[in-house]
C-alpha cells in the first residue's frame, strides 16, 4: 500500500519536468507524500526539451535530507540534471543509501545515471535513455531497450512517452511492504 508513503524526488536544475511532474501526479493520487530534494535550497528549474519550463519549490535541500526519511526514491531525467547530481558526493551518498536499506528506487530517461556514479546498477538489468547504454553496461548493468524495466526494486524507464508503463511499474514497487 502506498497511501502515507514518503518518497523523495532527487533533482537539480536541468529535470525534465513531465518526468518529474507526472511520476509525482500519479504518486501523490495514490496518497504518497511527496518531496522534492534538491542541491537548490528555494526553487529548482525544470526544462522542456531544450527550453526552461516551470520552477519548483524546494521541500528539502539536499543538505538536510536523510534518505531515512523517506521510504521510496524517484529520480526523473534531464541531462543537466543526472549530470550535476553524479558529481555532488551528498547526491551520490543519498541515492546509495536507498539501495543500501532495500528501499525502491525509479528512475527515467537520464535518471539511471546517477546510479552509476553511486555504484549500485552492477549486475542489474535496466534500461535508460538510448545514449546511457554503454555507460550503464560498462559499470555492470544488463541494459536493454524496453519501456520498463523492473528489477528487484529498481523501476527504469528510456523517455517521457514511457512515462505510463513507468508510473505503473513505480506506483507497483513502491507500494510493497
Amino acid at each position: 500500500m502506498i497511501k502515507g508513503k514518503r518518497v523523495a524526488i532527487l533533482v537539480a536544475d536541468g529535470f525534465e519536468q513531465i518526468e518529474l511532474s507526472e511520476p509525482r501526479k500519479a504518486l501523490d493520487a495514490a496518497g504518497a507524500r511527496t518531496f522534492i530534494v534538491s542541491t537548490a535550497t528555494d526553487k529548482v528549474q525544470g526544462w522542456k526539451h531544450f527550453d526552461k519550463a516551470d520552477q519548483f519549490k524546494v521541500d528539502v535541500p539536499l543538505g538536510e535530507a536523510d534518505a531515512d526519511d523517506f521510504d521510496a526514491l524517484l529520480l526523473p531525467g534531464g541531462v543537466a540534471n543526472p549530470d550535476q547530481l553524479r558529481t555532488e558526493p551528498k547526491a551520490v551518498a543519498f541515492v546509495r543509501e536507498f539501495f543500501e536499506s532495500h528501499k525502491p528506487v525509479a528512475a527515467i530517461c537520464h535518471g539511471p545515471w546517477t546510479l552509476i556514479d553511486a555504484d549500485v546498477v552492477r549486475g542489474r538489468h535496466v534500461t535508460s535513455w538510448p545514449s546511457l547504454r554503454a555507460d550503464l553496461t560498462n559499470a555492470g548493468a544488463k541494459w536493454s531497450d524496453e519501456e520498463v524495466v523492473v528489477d528487484e526494486g529498481l523501476v527504469s524507464s528510456r523517455k517521457p512517452e514511457d512515462i505510463p508503463a513507468f508510473n505503473r511499474e513505480m506506483l507497483a514497487a513502491f507500494g510493497r511492504p
